[in-house]
């Protein structure tokens, strides 16, 4: 089935739109914009830059993805952002092509949902299956891993990681990493325990969740210094995936780790 574009939508000479695409009225794609099998676009969204949208992907009325970065340094450079498949991309959320100070792109990855006004900016990366609320701002730079939660009205400095299945609660000002599995939230956030809800809801079973349980309170609760505490977790625990990953996450921190 072939692209379905209202008449009044702007299409670029250049962009490339797969089957079963639809576009609304008023809507503006950009001529180095590619769009997969089954994408819609809403009304008055605008889709431009070096910019691949995988399949089946959603764009919301008055979206704008693909658009050049807020970045004083940023100087033209063909640069990208590439989205994988069936993420949604609710009314006015921002997302932002890369720099090449940065990685050259912005990535996200598949089955994230962007709520309004929340803004993704250039270079970060995201993986799978996110939620960022409404508002949610990240900064430049900004890594985040699979199944997070980032809460209403919250921010992400630049250059911060958010673990795989952590939770950022609504109004939470966030400087530093989080761990996997970590709830944060306050002003500068600090850890508030587990995201134990989470974890439950994306198949952790009782044991993985004792585990981690006791991997938090020996590294974070604890009155061990944090080399010690990993080693003492790794040594304790280090058949298992789940661990290892939280460990690794916390040993690669270049800005430190949310306490």
């Amino acid at each position: 089935m072939a692209a379905n574009v209202h008449p009044t939508a702007v299409i670029s000479d250049g962009a490339k739109l797969d089957a079963n695409v639809e576009v609304g009225p008023y809507a503006i794609i950009g001529p180095n914009v590619r769009l997969g099998f089954g994408t819609t676009v809403g009304a008055h969204a605008v889709l431009d830059g070096h910019t691949t949208l995988g399949r089946e992907n959603r764009v919301f009325p008055h979206a704008a993805v693909g658009l050049v970065p807020q970045d004083l340094k940023y100087k033209g450079e063909p640069t990208s952002l590439e989205v994988g498949d069936q993420n949604i991309f609710r009314e006015f959320c921002t997302v932002h092509i890369g720099t090449v100070g940065g990685h050259g792109s912005t990535r996200v990855g598949s089955r994230n949902l962007v709520m309004a006004y929340a803004h993704v900016a250039h270079d970060c990366r995201l993986g799978d299956g996110n939620v960022l609320a409404n508002c949610a701002t990240l900064a430049g730079h900004v890594q985040v891993g699979n199944h997070a939660v980032l809460g209403g009205l919250s921010a992400i400095h630049q250059f911060v990681r958010i673990g795989s299945h952590a939770f950022i609660s609504g109004g939470s000002m966030v400087a530093m990493d989080v761990p996997p599995y970590c709830t944060a939230q306050g002003d500068r956030a600090t850890l508030a325990g587990l995201n134990s809800v989470g974890l439950s809801r994306h198949g952790f079973d009782k044991e993985q969740v004792r585990r981690i349980k006791s991997a938090y309170k020996t590294i974070f609760r604890s009155k061990l210094g944090l080399r010690e505490a990993l080693s003492q977790v790794r040594a304790e625990f280090s058949d298992y995936e789940e661990i290892e990953h939280l460990v690794s996450f916390i040993e690669k921190s270049e800005r430190g780790i949310a306490r």
